[in-house]
């Protein structure tokens, strides 16, 4: 988790501490095939998103018997309609949903790759108007993430252009190299050139 996404489930957490708020947290692990597409995030954010209420109870006890007592999958499709239910209720407080990494999810051949399914779910979510659904994402600024969510945005911060990002990277980096008991036997301009190096290529990571 970066250092932004963790500060943003942080100030949502506490929301959600009084009472006011249902949060769902989903980390696209690049580790971790099993979390990098749209039916590990649908099943997670159901499973967060209705754990803590009564109708939650209702809608994953009513998913579940519609598939025979789970013994068949539901599609995606059943899934994401359950989702819906859950977050279209009038009244239950505000339903942050935090997205965090989608650029780690795959953009790999094929229609639709897992990363176009899940901008698809994205766009579909948003295009419902839930008044009181927010949605955060955080990723890379990877050109087809962002020709998806740009005309649905209505806040954007751009690490990437923000001086005091890569002042940290290269702080981090400085102490990481002269912190390294191999590395302050070489040379001085050697170590500045690995900082240098990896700074360059950082990426704004």
């Amino acid at each position: 988790m970066s250092a932004t996404s963790s500060s943003i489930v942080n100030d949502v957490e506490s929301i959600r501490a009084t009472g006011l708020a249902s949060v769902a947290y989903y980390y696209f692990d690049f580790k971790d095939t099993g979390k990098q597409d749209r039916r590990g995030l649908l099943s997670s954010l159901l499973t967060q998103l209705c754990a803590r209420s009564h109708r939650g109870y209702e809608i994953l006890s009513n998913l579940h018997k519609a598939h025979e007592e789970g013994l068949r999958q539901p599609s995606e499709g059943d899934l994401i309609q359950s989702l819906k239910n859950a977050i279209a209720p009038p009244g239950q407080g505000q339903v942050y949903i935090i997205l965090d990494a989608l650029d780690e999810s795959p953009n790999k051949p094929g229609i639709p790759s897992p990363r176009e399914n899940v901008l698809q779910l994205v766009n579909e979510l948003v295009g419902q108007h839930y008044p009181d659904l927010r949605i955060c994402v955080t990723s890379r600024p990877e050109v087809d993430i962002q020709m998806v969510l740009g005309p649905l945005t209505s806040h954007c911060v751009s690490l990437h252009d923000e001086g005091g990002q890569r002042e940290d990277i290269i702080s981090y980096i400085q102490s990481v190299v002269e912190s390294d008991a191999n590395m302050r036997k070489w040379r001085v301009e050697d170590r500045q050139l690995v900082i240098d190096s990896l700074s360059k290529n950082a990426d704004g990571m």
